[in-house]
């Protein structure tokens, strides 16, 4: 890690730096309409339940109001959906898929569109939802939604430049700088809630350390499982085993193929309920059973939304990750797993060992959006203070990235030099 940082600002990398700083510069411009609230808006103090990691991917955005309160999520959403779309649904989005570049060119575009569109009409409920419908006219509604559609917008065109001219994944930099954005006042959130007035100083402070400490442990479980993959040993037939230097060839499976799709799918999901409530209000049977049964601080709320993210990691990875298709793919290009058949046997073989990964991956995913309602519940700490999450897993998801992408480019420059 060290040797490429070291590889950066070496004189003759002076285009890389300059990506960087560019990319910085960009962040910052992220930071700084983070703190431009709508006009007419007021902070919102109160916890917004399932929003909570909506607000911590635009970076606290949200319950600020700010202009980018909606951040890039729109865009996340209408990918989510287009991606399910080519999955054999709309036969249309799967003849996009197969043309290659042009095809791509234009789900890009679709998407984007689509997101614009989702934007517009959360810009337009989110208001009523913290204000009331009763709080402005509808024309103010309108404008707001026109604001939060433009700072999404915005947000798309920075994540483009971040990626042609900075050092590439603008969108997903972006929810990161969010979320990191956030980390400071939670921490100093913790410090005032311990340590100021506390009977005994010393325990105050140990338990200050303990959350710090968790707060790592969970820091370095996440990168060892996001680098954790299960490797299948594929052999060609037109190759000999002694091939590229002897080196073996394998299919890659990661533990966690499905990332945070499943929890914000699931947080999508689990929201709905809530999002009645708040139009509801005057029905008190309906209000009542959401509030006892449908939310994730309560039981069967909590359990329901560990199911449903359970279901959706195996969902999702099916989905991305087609056994049926790799089998075909192995098969057309000469490839099979050394002891079993190529066809239908091929696809059992991964299907089982995808399947018993996934497990892993998505018990793990569970528990990590599981701690912070567990430490919220057992702890006397503020709401806003959450003990990892899966706001902490897209963090350390996209730095990870971030950084295998800048070691590629010092190893290539060092290469062209040679």
């Amino acid at each position: 890690m060290f040797a490429t940082f070291k590889q950066i600002f070496r004189s003759s990398n002076k285009d890389l730096r300059i990506r960087i700083l560019f990319t910085l510069g960009a962040l910052f411009i992220f930071a700084l309409g983070n703190s431009i609230t709508i006009p007419g808006m007021n902070v919102v103090s109160d916890d917004i339940g399932f929003l909570e990691l909506f607000n911590a991917m635009s970076g606290g955005g949200l319950k600020q109001f700010s202009i980018f309160a909606l951040g890039v999520m729109p865009y996340i959403s209408a990918s989510i959906v287009i991606q399910i779309l080519q999955m054999d649904i709309i036969p249309y989005f799967k003849e996009l898929k197969e043309m290659g570049e042009e095809g791509r060119r234009k789900i890009s575009k679709i998407t984007r569109y689509l997101g614009l569109g989702v934007a517009f009409i959360q810009g337009f409920f989110y208001p009523m939802m913290f204000l009331g419908k009763s709080a402005m006219e509808p024309i103010g509604f309108l404008r707001i939604a026109l604001i939060l559609t433009a700072g999404t917008a915005f947000l798309l065109w920075l994540g483009d430049e971040i990626t042609n001219k900075g050092i590439g994944n603008g969108v997903s930099l972006l929810i990161m700088a969010g979320i990191v954005n956030t980390l400071p006042s939670m921490f100093v959130t913790v410090f005032t809630s311990l340590i100021p007035g506390a009977s005994n100083a010393l325990i105050a402070w140990i338990k200050f350390a303990v959350f710090i400490l968790l707060y790592l442990l969970i820091v370095v479980g996440i990168i060892w499982v996001e680098n954790a993959e299960r490797r299948i040993p594929i052999q060609y037939s037109n190759r000999s085993s002694g091939s590229y230097g002897g080196q073996q060839t394998f299919l890659p499976l990661k533990l966690n193929s499905a990332s945070v799709m499943p929890v914000i799918i699931a947080s999508v999901i689990m929201g709905i309920p809530s999002i009645i409530q708040m139009f509801a209000k005057d029905n008190v049977k309906l209000t009542t059973f959401i509030t006892n049964y449908l939310s994730t601080s309560k039981p069967v709320g909590f359990i329901l939304y560990i199911v449903l993210i359970i279901a959706f990691t195996y969902i999702y990875t099916f989905l991305t990750i087609n056994p049926e298709e790799l089998s075909k793919n192995l098969n057309k290009n000469g490839g099979y797993i050394p002891g079993i058949r190529p066809g239908k046997e091929t696809k059992e073989y991964i299907s089982k060992i995808l399947a018993r990964i996934t497990f892993m991956g998505a018990i793990f995913i569970a528990l990590l959006a599981a701690i912070p309602n567990i430490f919220t519940s057992i702890t006397k700490l503020p709401d806003a203070v959450k003990l990892g999450g899966t706001s902490i897993l897209i963090a350390v998801g996209v730095i990870l990235e971030t950084y295998k992408q800048l070691e590629s480019s010092v190893a290539s420059r060092n290469y062209n030099r040679r």
